[in-house]
């Protein structure tokens, strides 16, 4: 048997207690851990559903749609609105930009959209 304790009662009290303490805050940091998992899990669950189809609002007085995107799409900016199908088939068609990334046009079927004005470079 490996007897590397020290002999005398007052060593002992001390390493128990130093022990006892370690003890202590490995539990605390265990419930802590087990706290935040189920919160997390909590929030995964009550998170809404993610819209179909997003608006990207433009800046200025009432906003006013700028691009069309899949709900998914990774380039929808901050100012987003979520809309239904119709919706967004009927802004593509009323010549709201369709997203470049996700292309919600073709995912909607759509193949005629009006004719955007081309990008023209600007020399100097």
């Amino acid at each position: 048997m490996l007897d590397d304790l020290p002999p005398d009662l007052g060593r002992l009290f001390a390493l128990r207690t130093w022990h006892a303490m370690w003890l202590q805050r490995i539990d605390d940091k265990i419930a802590a851990v087990r706290e935040r998992e189920a919160e997390q899990q909590h929030g995964l669950q009550a998170r809404p559903a993610e819209p179909e189809w997003i608006v990207e609002l433009g800046i200025g007085d009432g906003q006013p749609p700028a691009e069309v995107h899949m709900g998914s799409c990774y380039a929808a900016g901050k100012r987003r609105h979520p809309v239904g199908r119709d919706e967004a088939r009927r802004l593509l068609a009323s010549g709201v930009r369709a997203c470049s990334h996700c292309q919600p046009d073709t995912a909607l079927d759509i193949l005629d959209l009006p004719a955007r004005p081309a990008l023209t470079a600007t020399a100097r």
